[in-house]
């Protein structure tokens, strides 16, 4: 059999948690932070199995470690035997267009701006005394200032003046061929790859992960789908993205591969609140779920749906409304390839088959810890001897404005610092009937129930801890520096920049 799996975006391995909330996930393509080359993937464990294995779209894991060229991080290196797509994400600094905002680290980028411009001053009123004729002012002092001011923002402006060109660039395995992006191409040659690789290997096992750009800012759409939605940018790009699913799923009918192949479609967060511009909300909506992306433990953040298709085994239409994560892709594809999971290492996904092909009523997940970072933030229970599912937040970010249920002010919500709220007691909501999180239970109305359902998460908190290792942190403050010297280029460094592509468009 087949798998391919579709996702906007990846799942964060062991070791790409921060405990800084400047960077929540790789700030640069050239940085040396990345997927440890230790980690056993899905990809690496199906390749093992005799599947050719693809992957088409955002990768965002990393690229290089201690010289430009070395790919240490590579999905190649990581068990894909094909790569096309980007190895960094989507950000809003990836569009052309002038006037976009950007994105990666805009407070720091303002305050460096502004500091610049405080140290451009000073050579400036070095230079009254002396036009005034009031007293001397040596020269060299002058020289100085100015060059400090210079050299400073040269520092910077370096690198966060040339994000574009830096990290949003478009790969065929090791090599770059568009520096930067052109991002009104981007979702039809991904789409064409992803197509050519179905093709490619449709007489044999194959594994293709599509990490699709879409649904996420700057919400680049192909001019054919732009005003088709009613829900604005946000629903024009979840409608390319549908289109796009459907041909997948029609070149897997072309080519009789549908009775054999495990589809699986989802997501890796909720959407974000922040995402917004002239009043237009660009990140989508989360129903009734409170939260949303990067908040840690809120269901709107953590809720995703679901979509399996595999019409030989599975039951059409059948919904199942049970915990689950994205943790259990690996274990499930272990699973259906007849691998074996490594044994040197605490797996904490669960097949998924038994729950799917209805041969389980219940997931095996007791407990899911919702971390933010490296901080765990959330905790949440399913009782095995009913379906109540309790959570208990320890954190919850701080809203900025107050009462906006977002971070609007910050752009993401930290983790940890003064920007969140430790709760003592820890709020306590009964999801399975009020799934908003909008009702906490209270002490006073129930205390010998609060008390046992506390005792029983703090308990499963610590055989938790017990099983975790500690793992180089590859989002530490010298592995998400930009290091020029392991930024990939296209051309000679620092003078960077091709379009392999050119103009042909992809005829899908």
């Amino acid at each position: 059999m087949s798998v391919a799996l579709t996702c906007p975006l990846l799942l964060s391995p062991p070791g790409m948690a921060s405990a800084f909330n400047l960077n929540r996930d790789l700030a640069w393509l050239g940085s040396s932070g990345g997927l440890p080359t230790n980690e056993t993937t899905f990809a690496k464990l199906l390749r093992d199995r005799g599947y050719r294995t693809g992957l088409v779209g955002k990768w965002h894991l990393g690229l290089s470690c201690a010289s430009r060229g070395d790919h240490c991080h590579h999905p190649l290196h990581h068990g894909f035997e094909f790569f096309y797509g980007l190895p960094f994400g989507l950000l809003g600094d990836c569009s052309a267009s002038w006037g976009s905002p950007p994105e990666l680290h805009r407070r720091l980028r303002g305050a460096l701006a502004a500091s610049t411009a405080a140290l451009a001053l000073v050579p400036v009123l070095l230079l009254v005394p002396a036009c005034a004729r009031w007293f001397v002012v040596p020269w060299g002092l002058v020289v100085g200032a100015a060059l400090l001011a210079a050299l400073f923002f040269a520092g910077w402006f370096c690198s966060y003046g040339f994000v574009r060109r830096w990290n949003c660039v478009l790969a065929r395995d090791h090599d770059l061929v568009q520096q930067p992006l052109r991002e009104g191409q981007a979702s039809g040659l991904l789409l064409r790859e992803a197509i050519g690789f179905i093709r490619r290997n449709a007489g044999g096992p194959f594994l293709l992960l599509v990490s699709l750009l879409h649904v996420h800012t700057p919400l680049v759409t192909r001019e054919k789908f732009v005003g088709r939605s009613k829900h604005g940018r946000y629903g024009d790009n979840v409608e390319e993205m549908d289109w796009m699913v459907g041909k997948i799923l029609e070149v897997l009918d072309k080519e009789c591969l549908a009775n054999h192949t495990l589809v699986y479609f989802t997501s890796d967060h909720g959407a974000s609140l922040e995402a917004e511009a002239s009043g237009e909300r660009l990140g989508g909506w989360n129903g009734v779920y409170k939260g949303g992306k990067g908040m840690g433990g809120w269901e709107g953040g953590i809720r995703v749906p679901g979509i399996f298709r595999w019409p030989a085994v599975l039951e059409p239409g059948k919904v199942i409304d049970e915990p689950t994560s994205l943790m259990d892709i690996y274990p499930t594809l272990s699973y259906v390839a007849g691998g074996i999971l490594p044994v040197d290492r605490v797996i904490d996904g669960q097949n998924l088959m038994p729950l799917l092909e209805g041969r389980a009523r219940h997931s095996n997940h007791e407990f899911l810890f919702h971390y933010c970072g490296v901080y765990l933030h959330a905790v949440r229970w399913h009782q095995k001897d009913c379906s109540t599912v309790w959570k208990v937040h320890y954190v919850t970010p701080t809203s900025t404005p107050p009462g906006s249920g977002a971070c609007r002010a910050a752009g993401t919500c930290p983790c940890a610092g003064g920007g969140v709220t430790h709760h003592d007691p820890p709020l306590l909501f009964d999801v399975s009937r009020d799934p908003s999180e909008a009702r906490p239970l209270s002490p006073d109305d129930d205390h010998l129930l609060f008390d046992s359902v506390l005792r029983a998460v703090e308990d499963a908190v610590r055989r938790h801890r017990h099983t975790l290792s500690p793992a180089p942190q590859q989002l530490s403050v010298i592995n998400t520096l930009w290091k020029p010297w392991l930024q990939p280029c296209c051309g000679t460094f620092p003078v960077c920049g091709c379009d392999r592509e050119g103009d042909l468009a992809p005829h899908v």
